[in-house]
């Protein structure tokens, strides 16, 4: 087929819905006969994934691949920012951790310059090999003061050669301020990349912005090529923590209550995304003692700091909360740092997450942690308890816990987690919960009739080609291909 030049979605503003858009292109090149790949050079997120070859990258990008029917790799996303506080991120370059810098050293110092070259390379890798790549920029593409350390937006479109769309959000309101300022202030070599607008999240009759759109392409010299109607039955993975302020908040009535710790540094919080399909539970985030009191099942989930967030929890009253639902039989399990947390203590001999080297746990599980400079980042397969179906996961963590009673037997013979009895365990393993067999055992003390298997893997295939389907119907797709085979 022929060679389709590089196309990239770029924001107004964050959050405006350039990873669900970027998702939905991968889709629709790969449904028309191309072989996408998808790319975004720096991201920032506490949602990340393992390749094949047990390396790190940001969800977004994972989830991109998987719609275009790759496995995913770490030329997908070089640069993976994974903060630890308010000022401080873990910098993971190629998959693999090279430190930890403050904000303002990463945007400030000189070291973008090697970061940039190795984003470039590659982006040039996947570019030799796929048609075409599908990039995703970060947060706004005008921010003047940062604009000329960026590596993720312009630059990296500019290096490319690829067709530029601005995405903005008419929910947030003030659209036309926004899309206008922010193609005012690109220097005319950028705005030559730029060959269209689309309108996300539009509510009521798209009829009613036709003059909005005459307008816009007047203001901005370039057209309108979508508005595309808010959908929330569409779901596509979302890395961002701000996803979890959409998220349930307190206990329901009628099913299994299940609550997730509402940490402050939460990492991986996809993990959880299967029981918030599965029709016995009500799954909700809390970081309020009382409502953790009123859960059936507590899970205490994975954290980028979980010295930190243990500190926190025994402040607010949770941590107290948590013991007290063990005490009462309830169900209490952690997954990575919150499998740490449920343990005796956890040291920090090397100050991995800070100056804390030693911190007791909650005291639920026999178990110990330190924690380690080197980090396990490895896809996994496993059997949970004494069961014999496979089971699929994946490990990201710094720190060693030595178990005499582990919960899962993985692939090679060693053994993963704790396993205390059949209402207390932890694992180091994120996905666990995609695994029909280890939901089916978290219910099974509770009198619930059975539930029809839920595929996770084809409901994400039935979502992919769902979102497909509705940016066919609301953007331009015919210009859009004209632009991608015309002469760079």
């Amino acid at each position: 087929m022929q060679q389709l030049k590089p196309i990239m979605f770029v924001g107004t503003a964050s959050d405006v819905g350039k990873s669900f858009i970027n998702t939905g292109f991968c889709r629709i090149f790969k449904q028309d006969g191309y072989q996408p790949a998808p790319f975004k050079a720096q991201n920032m997120s506490l949602n990340s994934f393992v390749t094949p070859d047990g390396l790190e990258i940001g969800r977004a990008q994972a989830v991109q691949a998987e719609a275009c029917g790759l496995p995913c790799s770490a030329d997908m996303n070089p640069v993976l920012l994974k903060p630890t506080n308010d000022k401080t991120s873990q910098v993971v370059l190629m998959g693999k951790p090279v430190g930890s810098q403050s904000a303002y050293d990463y945007f400030m110092g000189n070291n973008k310059h090697e970061l940039f070259n190795a984003a470039k390379a590659a982006f040039d890798r996947l570019q030799a090999q796929y048609n075409p790549v599908v990039m995703e920029g970060a947060g706004s593409i005008s921010e003047l003061n940062l604009k000329h350390r960026d590596i993720t937006n312009m630059r990296m479109a500019l290096h490319a050669g690829a067709d530029v769309y601005l995405i903005a959000d008419i929910d947030k309101g003030g659209i036309f301020g926004s899309v206008y300022g922010t193609i005012a202030l690109l220097p005319p070599e950028e705005k030559a990349l730029l060959k269209g607008i689309i309108v996300n999240k539009f509510r009521g009759d798209a009829r009613l912005f036709e003059s909005g759109k005459t307008m816009l392409k007047e203001l901005c010299g370039v057209p309108v090529v979508g508005i595309i109607p808010y959908r929330p039955d569409i779901y596509v993975e979302e890395e961002d923590s701000v996803a979890l302020a959409r998220k349930q908040q307190q206990a329901g009535s009628g099913k299994v209550n299940i609550v997730v710790v509402l940490l402050n540094r939460l990492s991986n919080f996809t993990d959880f995304t299967v029981l918030e399909k599965d029709e016995r539970i009500h799954l909700y985030y809390s970081n309020n003692a009382a409502e953790i009191a009123q859960a059936d099942i507590v899970i205490i989930p994975g954290s980028k700091n979980t010295i930190a967030d243990l500190v926190d929890i025994k402040n607010n009253g949770v941590a107290t909360a948590i013991t007290q639902a063990f005490k009462a039989g309830k169900t209490v399990i952690g997954i990575c740092g919150g499998y740490q947390m449920m343990g005796q203590h956890v040291e920090d001999p090397a100050g991995v997450e800070g100056t804390v080297s030693f911190m007791p746990g909650l005291g639920l599980l026999p178990v110990t942690t330190v924690l380690t400079e080197e980090k396990t980042t490895q896809q996994c397969s496993f059997q949970y308890k004494n069961t014999s179906a496979v089971c699929e996961g994946y490990e990201i963590h710094m720190g060693i816990t030595a178990s005499s009673t582990p919960l899962n037997t993985m692939a090679h013979g060693h053994g993963d987690g704790y396993l205390l009895n059949d209402r207390c365990w932890g694992t180091y393993v994120h996905g666990i919960l995609d695994n029909p067999v280890v939901v089916d055992d978290l219910l099974s003390p509770f009198s619930l009739e059975a539930a029809a298997p839920f595929d996770y893997n084809h409901y994400k295939q039935e979502q992919y080609d769902k979102l497909a389907q509705h940016l066919r119907e609301h953007i331009d797709i015919a210009y859009i291909y004209s632009q991608l085979k015309s002469e760079q």
